[in-house]
């Protein structure tokens, strides 16, 4: 169980060093959403081991911290609760043009640094 975890995990840093490399590259929303993808990782990895569950075929943020039985810090709530909220958007985009206003360089920025925080957290949570 503990291997799966990790490996979890170690998808989430995958995830969260591709989206800085997707935002050095302008590739703004799709940072965002990997991001989220990071987030996801993490949380299905402290599931895991938390709860000896496997992780739900689910992208919702705010489910699997209920699963998990968890309440962050308010900081990192918000942003989870951001990023959840952003899933949809950045995972199905409607107009590309529009994406792109929506999560320019700065809103990627911001993301990426609410995750890195996140991660953090969640790893102390083990």
């Amino acid at each position: 169980m503990a291997k799966d975890a990790a490996e979890w995990l170690m998808q989430a840093d995958y995830d969260y060093d591709t989206a800085e490399l997707l935002r050095q590259s302008g590739r703004n929303f799709y940072a965002v959403f990997m991001c989220h993808m990071a987030i996801e990782k993490a949380l299905k990895a402290l599931l895991l081991l938390k709860t000896g569950e496997i992780p739900l075929k689910t992208h919702n943020l705010l489910l699997l911290l209920s699963k998990i039985g968890i309440k962050p810090p308010e900081p990192i709530a918000e942003s989870i609760v951001k990023l959840n909220e952003a899933n949809v958007a950045t995972r199905y985009p409607e107009q590309l043009s529009e994406m792109i206003k929506v999560y320019d360089s700065e809103t990627a920025k911001r993301f990426i640094s609410q995750a890195k925080d996140t991660l953090t957290w969640i790893k102390t949570m083990q």
